[in-house]
Order: C-alpha cells, then sequence, then structure tokens
C-alpha cells in the first residue's frame, strides 16, 4: 500500500505541475478580448462618466488600471478629433489627431468621429494598429458611443 499510495502521490503531483505549465499558455490563447468585452467596456465607461464628470472620468480612463483590460483600453476624443483620454498613452492626451493614419493611409480618428457624428454608435471598419500588449501591428476595430460633443470609444484585435 505504501508503494502504492507514492507512486499515485508522484503521479499526482507530476499532472498539477504539467497542468500548471499549461495553463498560462491556454490562458494566453484564450484571453483575447472579444467585441462583447469592448461594448461593456464602453458602457462602462460613459456610466462612470455620467456619474463623475468629464474631467475625473478622463484621468481615470488615461492613468488608472481600472478601465483596462488585457488589450482592452477606453478613449475619448472631441468631434474634432481631438484626443481627452487615451488608456495606452497618456502622451496622445490633448493632442489633435485627427489626421492619424495607420499604414494603409486610413484615416483612423476620422473614421471613428464620422461613426460617432453619423451613427452616433458602433464598430468602426478595421485599420491596421498598434497592440500596446504585444507591441505588434495589428488588424483592429472600435466600438464608439457618442457622448454629447464626444465619443468614447474601445476597441479590439483581430489577429
Amino acid at each position: 500500500m505504501n508503494r502504492r499510495h507514492a507512486i499515485f502521490t508522484t503521479l499526482a503531483a507530476a499532472s498539477l505541475i504539467g497542468l500548471s505549465l499549461a495553463l498560462p499558455a491556454a490562458a494566453q490563447t484564450t484571453a483575447r478580448a472579444t467585441k462583447a468585452e469592448a461594448e461593456a467596456m464602453v458602457a462602462k465607461a460613459v456610466a462612470y462618466i455620467k456619474a463623475n464628470g468629464p474631467d475625473k472620468a478622463y484621468a481615470e480612463f488615461t492613468n488608472s488600471a481600472a478601465f483596462k483590460d488585457r488589450e482592452l483600453y477606453v478613449i475619448v476624443y472631441d468631434l474634432t478629433g481631438k484626443n481627452l483620454a487615451h488608456g495606452a498613452n497618456a502622451k496622445l492626451v490633448g493632442k489633435d489627431l485627427i489626421g492619424l493614419k495607420d499604414p494603409d493611409g486610413k484615416l483612423l480618428n476620422k473614421m471613428l468621429v464620422d461613426l460617432a457624428k453619423d451613427k452616433g454608435k458602433g464598430w468602426s471598419d478595421e485599420f491596421k494598429f498598434r497592440n500596446p500588449t504585444t507591441d505588434s501591428l495589428q488588424r483592429r476595430i472600435v466600438y464608439v458611443e457618442r457622448l454629447g460633443e464626444t465619443f468614447v470609444g474601445c476597441g479590439v484585435f483581430l489577429d
């Protein structure tokens, strides 16, 4: 019995070690953000702006981890293309980015501004953008919701 118990204990320990090594890899492949999560992040951000005011909210979106989840982060722009909050790059706050283009020449922020103005909310066409979690150029789409003379957005990477 003791030998059998020792073998079982050794096998169980080896299985747990193997499982613990496999879990991070599996988590990385399933940890990609979804469109539903991006839409929920925008809804949470809009509610936060309404409850706390834009100044506090924009600082929170830009500087806090509360509105960041993997590659999901909140952006806020006015309808002229000026960045008001950016969860992945605080250096962009306050800059007029209406002319920002992706490597294929797509006017990213103009597309988002036009979507907010014309439809009020919805998903953008895809464009190429740097993923802050992988530091690689990837295809991306952004969900935006207009709020007064601004819009709140959050995107997902497609590849």
